[in-house]
């Protein structure tokens, strides 16, 4: 069974390589990064480096999407070759997923139009803007539609986890959860900005000016 994870310019690297982590605990998942060109691409704040190994063209009916988002997924929107590739072998796949903005590129293909989804809570207002319903969810399945996304960055996790139980079962996924020791217990209650207050959002901001 092979799953696709693409890569683009200025993608968020978790996004990407935390639900690699799960998923390639199972032996039975192919796992390959595509991309309209093989090479390195650069993450969103260009200090990693990651590869595509095979160029959309060379994936034409992957089993699984996963697709992540970041800074780069912006740059999509109006359409191309990504968006493309997205709408054309969503007819064939058995999930087509996305983690943090990742969602804004399935949005850009059409395949949220009136759905529920989530993303980055800063991008709810753009996943609107692309014919979706903006649910603050952890992780949003239709599972009719073989959609499923996840919120920002790290939720990516928890959305993969639940992709090995609809692929497999609930013991592949708590087996990979154990594999990764995969068991938060953060020293802060921060992970939503309803959790916090003002001088941990002028953080964020003035980290996102990065």
């Amino acid at each position: 069974m092979q799953v696709a994870i693409p890569l683009f310019p200025r993608l968020t690297a978790l996004d990407a390589i935390g639900p690699y982590e799960v998923l390639k605990a199972v032996p039975a998942l192919e796992i390959v990064f595509v991309g309209e060109r093989r090479g390195e691409v650069r993450t969103g704040t260009d200090q990693l480096g990651l590869s595509v190994d095979r160029t959309l063209a060379e994936v034409p009916s992957p089993d699984v999407v996963v697709m992540p988002g970041g800074p780069g997924a912006r740059d999509h929107l109006a359409g191309g070759a990504l968006v493309d590739w997205v709408r054309d072998v969503h007819g064939g796949t058995r999930f087509t997923t996305s983690v943090c903005t990742g969602s804004l590129v399935l949005g850009a293909a059409g395949l949220l139009d009136g759905l529920t989804a989530t993303t980055h809570w800063g991008s709810f207002t753009t996943l609107r803007e692309l014919g979706a319903v903006p649910v603050t969810q952890r992780v949003v399945e239709h599972l009719d539609q073989r959609i499923v996304t996840a919120a920002g960055v790290s939720a990516g996790i928890d959305m993969a986890l639940r992709l090995l139980e609809l692929l497999f079962d609930d013991i592949a996924a708590q087996a990979s959860q154990v594999k990764i020791e995969y068991d938060p217990q953060p020293p802060f209650d921060a992970g939503h900005p309803s959790k916090v207050g003002a001088a941990v959002m002028e953080r964020v901001a003035e980290y996102s000016r990065r």
